[in-house]
């Protein structure tokens, strides 16, 4: 049992849905955790792509994205809150600050003001990033119950799943982190509490 001195922290985790996770929110995703304390959790869905690219994005925010290879770059559904809102998920930059930023141990930041969007459009922001609409966010204890219920397998995050693996492959790149030969199909949705 965890003591209240060294509580569960899934900050800078994958949540990997398992096979239980049926519903149409998290079924198959992927989710990076990026601030997790005693207030409840908050992380983004890095597998999931929506039907929006970034250059229509840019242009309802009324920015010009004339970068060629991000233009048809797909946005992430991040979550279901907030889903109106961009969240930006970036390698922190030596010397650089948004205006809304939460910086993740581990060298990533989660940042929500247009700041960074107005640099990616002008070719001067950061060089690996993705994009979500809305977030996943869970209560106090939410997200370790929902752990301790065999919802969520958790491992240390890989930055280069986020930024370097095609989405259609995070789920199974996140899922071999956990080690040889694991696989969804193979692993139980019942949780082993004795």
């Amino acid at each position: 049992m965890q003591s209240q001195s060294n509580p569960i922290n899934f900050t800078n985790q994958f949540l990997i849905a398992m096979p239980g996770v049926t519903g149409p929110l998290f079924a198959g995703s992927v989710v990076y955790v990026c601030e997790h304390n005693e207030r409840g959790a908050l992380g983004l869905v890095i597998n999931r792509p929506t039907d929006i690219n970034m250059a229509t994005l840019f242009d309802k925010i009324s920015l010009k994205l004339e970068i060629a290879p991000l233009q048809n770059q797909p946005v992430l559904y991040g979550g279901p809150v907030q889903v109106e809102r961009g969240f930006v998920l970036h390698e922190s930059r030596e010397g650089t600050t948004y205006y809304s930023s939460l910086r993740v141990p581990g060298g990533l930041e989660m940042t929500t003001s247009k700041d960074v969007l107005e640099e990616v459009a002008a070719g001067t922001g950061p060089s690996r990033f993705l994009l979500t609409l809305g977030y996943a966010g869970w209560s106090a204890g939410q997200l370790e119950n929902e752990v301790a219920h065999n919802g969520w397998l958790t491992v240390p995050a890989n930055p280069s799943i986020i930024f370097d693996t095609p989405i259609e492959a995070r789920q199974d790149a996140a899922m071999a982190l956990l080690g040889v030969g694991v696989s969804l199909l193979t692993l139980s949705t019942e949780a082993g509490h004795g």
